[in-house]
């Protein structure tokens, strides 16, 4: 897009103190290219990986594409992980370079031999150990030549999210990325008018697959913050000048909360897609607050694209995951692999080709590969249901937080639905912990809404009313605010310690 639109703002990006920096495509490419020649400088090779650990930054961006464009594998990382988690990535990726900022050094100082002293420091350098990116990147010329790459090529390996077990490195190939940009530009009708905003962390598939790809791929403009913040994100999405936007139902929820600014509506997003659980109140409440439509998808990291989203034109149901995009197959099926009718509850399995429109598998994991990807369908572990008669897909819940009680099949997602149905709710998170009688109990969490003080029996005789006897928490407890990962997904994990630790204490 260089050539078609070299003066055109490509990306626009604000850090926390509303410093705006603005690049145009051909001032990015040549930023890219600079680069680029450094980390050849540096031996980076096609095939070897450089990690990243940076915030929302133009940084992180330029180095993405310089990474990938010389045939190095790119390994985006969460700035909140810890020392320990981090070094799990480093050993399992087969890291080779670092690049991050003056204040996570000391996270990586242990591994100087690993990386061969290959460590380049976004800010100024100033630590005894790291050369400054900055510096670097002035201090080289345009890289002439790049290697050739085939698209079958690995680009990057973006780690999922561990709460039972270690994170998996999902393998992304050029191919996906280039297959995503077109399909989500197409879903999302992008044109090079548009604007993206991205405010969630970029080392996830979200900002990369439903935003930077499509803007890319179409010649428009992406917007970027430092970080998500409830109280700006309107102001900041009139100020970038965004038109498409997109959010998880956690941030959503953080929107609702804050007090009410009339002149947030006065905006020119023209759609905002979301993921996971909002419920129908909130969900029209937003969309008559700020004047901006909502369009929930479905999509996870190994699907690169979204197998499910509302349709852009004509009716949605937006507490639905929406209708199979046009370039995949969607079923749902039984614990045998077998298709359910239409009406039951079946895990989402997803056609696709490894490497091309779905993940090409997960990096020195041949066990969990091939527990995913099988006779060309991805199972994704989540279940849902599709309505028979408008062909909706309806998310039931994560097969592992399907509760198992004296028998009985239990949606956590279904008890939440019904608790947030009463009128003291905000937000609620059901587990399902260890019983020696009926295999599995159930516990509530509850946010309650500002001015409420409504005590945890009455929520209980609430669920009482409307729920089956096997299917009532057998506690609820309030909670101010729920553990979640950067994009705003509930820990469930960490709930369950809670219980845990209420146990022992009982004891």
């Amino acid at each position: 897009m260089t050539a078609l639109f070299p003066k055109k703002a490509f990306i626009v990006f604000e850090d926390k103190n509303e410093q705006i920096l603005s690049h145009t495509y051909e001032e990015f490419s040549g930023q890219v290219r600079r680069l680029a020649s450094a980390l050849h400088g540096y031996g980076i090779r096609k095939g070897d990986k450089v990690l990243l650990h940076l915030p929302n930054s133009m940084d992180f961006m330029i180095s993405w594409f310089a990474i990938t464009s010389i045939g190095a594998v790119m390994v985006p990382t969460n700035i909140l992980s810890t020392a320990e988690e981090i070094a799990y990535l480093l050993e399992h990726s087969e890291t080779r370079l670092v690049i991050t900022e003056d204040e996570y050094v000391e996270k990586f100082t242990s591994f100087q031999s690993q990386l061969n002293g290959l460590f380049l420091s976004r800010s100024k350098g100033s630590q005894a150990y790291g050369v400054s990116l900055d510096v670097v990147i002035k201090q080289h010329e345009h890289m002439k030549a790049f290697p050739e790459l085939s698209s079958d090529d690995l680009a990057a390996i973006l780690y999922t999210s561990g709460t039972t077990s270690k994170p998996k490195g999902v393998l992304i190939t050029h191919a996906n990325y280039v297959f995503v940009g077109e399909i989500m530009s197409m879903s999302l009708r992008l044109t090079p008018e548009d604007r993206v905003m991205i405010v969630l962390p970029i080392f996830h598939g979200n900002g990369q697959y439903y935003l930077s790809m499509p803007a890319l791929t179409v010649g428009a403009s992406i917007a970027i913050t430092e970080s998500f913040s409830a109280s700006r994100y309107f102001k900041q999405a009139k100020r970038l000048e965004a038109t498409v936007g997109s959010l998880f139902a956690a941030p959503i929820k953080m929107i609702l909360k804050k007090e009410y600014d009339s002149e947030d509506a006065n905006n020119n997003l023209r759609l905002i897609v979301f993921a996971q659980s909002v419920t129908s109140e909130q969900l029209q409440i937003f969309e008559e607050r700020y004047q901006v439509p909502l369009c929930q998808l479905y999509g996870m990291t190994e699907t690169v694209g979204t197998p499910l989203i509302n349709p852009i034109n004509g009716n949605r149901d937006n507490l639905s995951i929406g209708r199979p995009n046009i370039a995949y197959n969607v079923k749902l099926v039984d614990e045998n692999g077998c298709e359910v009718e239409d009406g039951e509850e079946g895990q989402i399995v997803v056609s696709g080709i490894p490497g091309r429109t779905i993940m090409k598998g997960y990096f020195n994991n041949e066990t969990a590969t091939n527990e995913t990807l099988r006779d060309g369908w991805l199972y994704t572990g989540d279940m849902a249901r599709k309505d028979p008669a408008s062909d909706f897909f309806y998310f039931v819940d994560r097969k592992k937080d399907m509760i198992k009680r004296a028998g009985e099949n239990v949606a956590a997602s279904e008890v939440e639905s019904v608790l947030n149905q009463h009128q003291a709710v905000f937000e609620s998170a059901v587990i399902g912990m260890p019983d020696e009688m009926r295999d599995e109990s159930i516990h509530a969490f509850v946010i309650l809404k500002d001015g409420y003080d409504t005590p945890s029996e009455e929520l209980i005789d609430f669920c009482k009313n409307k729920l089956a006897k096997f299917k009532v928490p057998e506690s609820v407890q309030i909670l101010t605010e729920f553990p979640r990962t950067s994009v705003g997904k509930i820990q469930k994990h960490l709930l369950k310690n809670y219980i845990f630790e209420k146990r022992e204490e009982m004891k």
